[in-house]
Order: structure tokens, then sequence, then C-alpha cells
């Protein structure tokens, strides 16, 4: 199970939006993209028309980044949508953001998506009876999620709810029960419910080539 271990904040400023890495962070002064928006590198600075080409590299990377994923399962999560009925871009978004990780960080119950693997990994997710520990778990319609955890972790969670919920809110297509801990699955998430902006379009002509 491969992870990006190196400065998250060169991504941000590699993309040149904000991808809300390092959780409420990412939403204060202490911010590196805030203070150095321009890539890392020594000839950033130079000003080129990108290519088509670069247009798309760009937003499967960002995309990528955003759920943070490596090269290979993003790949997967690809395929498995170019092989399912309906559109293959609105699929591709839909099962991004029923991953489980992404699931319990959209009901504010991590701060970032790499904290809200950490929960799933380290056995505190269960859905029904049965704990997943596999944070690409893609959730179904109806599912409950519910965090079983030691006072501590319970802790941090609500903590999190309380500070995150200043700057974000619980998404609309999932019911988040702060008291018990529990999520509810309503609905199909859509394009419409992404917090930042994502043109799927580009990332399917990228693989189809």
């Amino acid at each position: 199970m491969g992870r990006y271990l190196e400065a998250k904040c060169r991504l941000c400023r590699r993309e040149k939006m904000k991808l809300f890495l390092k959780g409420i962070r990412c939403a204060t002064e202490k911010c590196s993209f805030g203070k150095r928006p321009t890539p890392p590198g020594t000839h950033t600075r130079m000003s080129s028309k990108s290519s088509y080409y670069c247009l798309q590299l760009r937003e499967k990377q960002k995309v990528k980044r955003m759920y943070g994923m490596l090269e290979g399962q993003f790949k997967r999560f690809f395929k498995v949508a170019s092989k399912s009925r309906g559109v293959t871009g609105r699929t591709l978004i839909q099962l991004l953001e029923r991953r489980l990780d992404n699931v319990i960080y959209r009901a504010i119950f991590a701060s970032s998506r790499s904290q809200a693997r950490q929960f799933v990994c380290h056995g505190f997710a269960f859905i029904g009876e049965k704990r997943v520990d596999i944070p690409s778990y893609v959730i179904k319609g109806g599912d409950v999620i519910e965090i079983r955890a030691n006072e501590n972790i319970k802790a941090l969670i609500r903590e999190n709810i309380k500070i995150d919920s200043k700057e974000r809110s619980v998404s609309s297509w999932i019911e988040a029960d702060t008291e018990n801990l529990k999520i509810k699955i309503l609905r199909m998430p859509e394009r419409d419910d992404l917090a930042a902006p994502v043109n799927e379009q580009l990332i399917v002509e990228l693989y189809s080539k």
C-alpha cells in the first residue's frame, strides 16, 4: 500500500491551488501556499503557454493528489469507471468520493484525508458490524459507517468537528451523527458536491489516448 511521503505543501504549489492536504492548517496564515504560491523549481517564473496535453496532465495530477492516491491506484479507479455503465467522468468522481477515507473526511470527522486514512488503517471504521481497514474501500448507498475507538480518539474527532466546522460543512450526500460518530450515506455524490473545481473530462481524454 503506497503513499506519498514527501512535503505536501509542494503539491499545492505545483497545482497552483490549495488542496487542503494538511487539514485546518491550510486555512490559516501558516499555510505555505499562501506565503509562496509559485510552483517549486528553479524556472517556475518563466511564462509559457501550456499545451492541451499539459492541461490534461495537470488536471489528473491535481485530482490524484487531492485524494491522496498514487498513479497505480488512480489508474485502477479509472479502469473501473471506464468499464461501468454511464458517463466515465461522472462515475470516476463518484468512485473517488465514495472512498471510505474520503467519506470520513467529508463528514468532518478528520481534518484531512491522510488523518482519515489513519483512522481506517488502525481499524476504527465499521460498516455494520464489519471492521473495514482499507481506505480505498468504496461505500454503497445506505451504508452506515461507525467510528469505534478509545476515548482519546473520540475526543480528537470531536475536536476536529468543532474546529473544522468553522471552515467547511458536511457534504450534502451524507448524514453525520456527531454524537454517536456515525455516518449514513444518503445518496450517490455528484460533481456539484465537490469543494474544489474539477474538469473530469480532461482526465478521461488523457487516459483514452
